[in-house]
């Protein structure tokens, strides 16, 4: 073999194995964009499903993937422009689910896009939430709903037992006066409800209202107002859910900060594939690749 054919067959290889990394890196972008993703749980506030230091993979299928037009909202914090690829399934109550916290600041609904949260989902749109004496209930929903010994525990308590900071709940209004152990009725919108906007409707769902118009409502002498428009009526543009923490006692969740738009959802927790101590750094080997539930 001459000098020059060593040459073509070197270049030759060299393209091959450039090909094949860049494949390989094609293939992990897709695979990271549509189908899954991995997160560490920082906080024991899903206890027991998911520990301090559990790395879990997280399914995109379920709802479906996100493809995100801009990336405006990464500096301003504000509803981004996407829209979501048809997934497998919708989301079910009881889905353990990682998404993007909804609150940039406490006074407006936003979208945190390096901030994320695992909560698990005991609402979905079209229910109507409530907890009477510490326990989840959906009006015509007979199945258990989150952590039913840790709200059992919690409706066993006397309030004064409970953490004053925790006890009470959103809307923080003396129109409701809602609480860890007495919450709701909610009702969870779902994309094409239509509201009649009154005082109760504002105080319950104006934000929701301002992050999907991207507007501002106000009340002046009883009557809601839109952008000094006066607003009777309102037609949701996105599906909404309630989150809880199985950790009832220890969660900051859906009723402390209000209801999680669709668009905020990543995915579907579905397997630790591996588990960290975060005292010993050693490996909880019991845990590794055990599916979530």
């Amino acid at each position: 073999m001459n000098e020059r054919s060593k040459k073509y067959k070197c270049l030759k290889t060299i393209l091959k194995c450039f090909v094949f990394f860049m494949l390989v890196i094609l293939l992990a972008i897709f695979m990271r964009v549509f189908l899954f993703s991995t997160f560490v749980i920082p906080s024991p506030s899903m206890e027991p499903a998911l520990w301090c230091g559990d790395r879990i993979v997280v399914n995109k299928l379920i709802p479906g993937p996100r493809i995100f037009r801009n990336l405006d909202f990464v500096e301003k914090g504000e509803r981004p422009d996407m829209f979501r690829i048809k997934g497998i399934r919708s989301v079910r109550r009881n889905d353990i689910l990682v998404f993007n916290f909804p609150y940039t600041d406490w006074n407006k609904l936003g979208f945190s896009p390096d901030v994320f949260y695992v909560k698990r989902c005991v609402a979905i749109p079209g229910d109507t939430f409530k907890i009477e004496n510490g326990m989840y209930k959906v009006s015509g929903v007979g199945d258990t709903l989150g952590n039913a010994d840790m709200q059992l525990q919690i409706s066993r308590m006397p309030d004064n037992e409970l953490n004053k900071d925790m006890f009470h709940c959103f809307p923080y209004h003396s129109d409701f006066n809602w609480n860890m152990k007495n919450f709701g009725p909610l009702y969870i919108p779902r994309k094409g409800d239509t509201i009649t906007v009154d005082l109760r409707i504002f105080h319950l769902y104006s934000k929701l209202i301002e992050y999907e118009t991207g507007k501002t409502t106000a009340v002046r002498s009883q009557q809601v107002y839109l952008d000094n428009k006066p607003l009777m009526q309102y037609v949701f543009t996105l599906n909404y859910y309630f989150m809880a923490g199985d950790l009832v006692l220890d969660s900051r969740d859906s009723r402390y900060w209000g209801l999680l738009p669709e668009d905020h959802i990543v995915g579907k927790a579905s397997i630790i594939w591996k588990s960290v101590d975060t005292n010993t750094e050693k490996i909880r080997w019991d845990r590794v690749m055990k599916f979530i539930r």
